[in-house]
């Protein structure tokens, strides 16, 4: 007498959980749908708990194993996590440099084992949270652009203000020492950038993709520089406006909601922070040749960008993204596409620019993230009164990953530095000494 499918797939996961316990060794376990909790490791103590709720959860993920359909379960707490983040996972992974790969007799010893899921029933998952339109931006139009950022930047400036530092600067922050806390990075942050522009009394000064008006205050501030941003987010907007009018800037500060394509003016300084990303790897060029027609002949422009490893030369020619790059886009992200960084030098001297310094900031985005992810998950009865607990859930998923993934070096970040003109000497110092004062 054969058993029932439901013992059958229980004891199928069991022999699967083992597999992978194995393999991996955390310090982690799995709860199944029916209470019983098993170890992912030699010797389990902590209180890590990965927990499937629905037998049917494996069975939709072994036929369409894709990131996707893992982030749609995990909305809809079909998978689900406790006794910590899933950045304490990832860690963990990390470490010990672990991973579960399979192959030849292996593959089909462990499809052989998932047989009691392959022809089960599965309920189908609605898609919560994503983005409704093409997410690739491969497609894109100008137009679109204003809807890329605002399905990112216009959630709620109240849910940002329960992650982000009381400035409300959402990129990378720099960490003079890595125990510093949020704000004080990002403080220091700001304070790099403007140094590295060598900003001074009457520069004037664009921030493009200005934010909540951090950057543009704090050069007019502590530089007595004259600032303007743009940016295509309103809820940015109204936020800088009543900020700049609250430091009494109104005289040095302005911020308005416009395309980087249609600017125009001479600036002696210009910064973008986090922009690039969005602004799609065909556009380039433009975005290049644009930035360089809106500086003076001495000036300087300072690209702060994440960026992906450069592509193996068998893959130069192909765009195909990858499944995190496709569930960020889907869910976080629409329209980005990330450069690398040797393309990006190569398009600021095609338009004409001069490289004068590039420096690495990964693992100050490592940190910068994790803390962003902790401080979420700790006021997540303060989220939901601002967002959905599908996108609260997608936003916590999202800095984790983003965190590990800058932690393992999928990820990069790179500031910029360059000059208008290789003709012309750079308004620079000899050395960077004046960077560390």
């Amino acid at each position: 007498m054969s058993k029932p499918q439901d013992v059958r797939q229980l004891e199928a996961a069991q022999k699967l959980i083992a597999e992978f316990g194995e393999r991996l060794d955390l310090n982690a376990s799995i709860r199944l749908w029916d209470g019983s909790v098993y170890p992912l490791g030699s010797n389990v103590t902590g209180p890590f708990e990965i927990s499937i709720a629905r037998s049917d959860v494996i069975t939709a993920l072994v036929r369409w194993p894709t990131l996707d359909k893992f982030i749609q379960h995990y909305v809809d707490k079909s998978i689900d996590f406790s006794g910590g983040t899933i950045i304490d996972f990832g860690e963990q992974l990390n470490k010990r440099n672990k991973s579960v790969k399979f192959k030849g007799r292996d593959t089909l010893a462990i499809m052989a084992k998932l047989s009691p899921f392959l022809f089960a029933k599965a309920t189908p998952v609605v898609d919560k949270g994503g983005f409704d339109g093409e997410i690739t931006g491969l497609k894109r139009e100008t137009k679109d652009n204003k809807d890329y950022i605002q399905f990112h930047y216009d959630l709620s400036n109240d849910f940002y203000a329960l992650f982000l530092d009381p400035e409300m600067v959402y990129s990378c922050a720099y960490y003079t020492d890595w125990e510093n806390d949020i704000s004080t990075a990002q403080h220091d942050k700001l304070e790099m950038i403007c140094r590295k522009l060598r900003l001074k009394p009457g520069d004037r000064f664009l921030d493009i993709g200005a934010g909540w008006g951090g950057l543009i205050c704090h050069a007019a501030q502590y530089h007595g520089a004259t600032a303007h941003g743009v940016t295509l987010s309103e809820e940015q907007l109204v936020f800088a406006q009543v900020k700049i009018k609250r430091l009494g800037l109104e005289d040095h500060v302005t911020i308005e909601l416009k395309d980087y394509s249609d600017l125009t003016g001479s600036y002696d300084k210009i910064a973008s922070i986090g922009m690039y990303e969005h602004i799609g790897l065909k556009n380039i060029p433009t975005y290049m040749n644009t930035v360089r027609s809106l500086l003076t002949e001495d000036g300087l422009f300072l690209n702060h960008a994440i960026s992906r490893r450069a592509p193996k030369p068998s893959l130069l020619r192909r765009r195909k993204m990858r499944p995190e790059q496709r569930a960020i886009a889907k869910y976080i992200f629409p329209g980005g596409e990330l450069d690398d960084i040797g393309r990006t030098v190569v398009a600021m001297e095609r338009a004409g620019f001069e490289v004068q310094d590039v420096e690495a900031w990964r693992l100050h985005y490592a940190r910068t993230c994790k803390l962003w992810c902790e401080r979420l998950t700790d006021q997540k009865e303060e989220a939901l009164k601002h967002v959905s607990e599908e996108k609260y859930r997608i936003w916590v998923a999202y800095l984790a990953g983003v965190s590990l993934a800058f932690s393992r070096g999928t990820l990069r970040l790179y500031q910029t530095l360059a000059s208008k003109n290789a003709k012309r000497p750079p308004a620079l110092p000899p050395t960077r000494a004046d960077l560390y004062r």
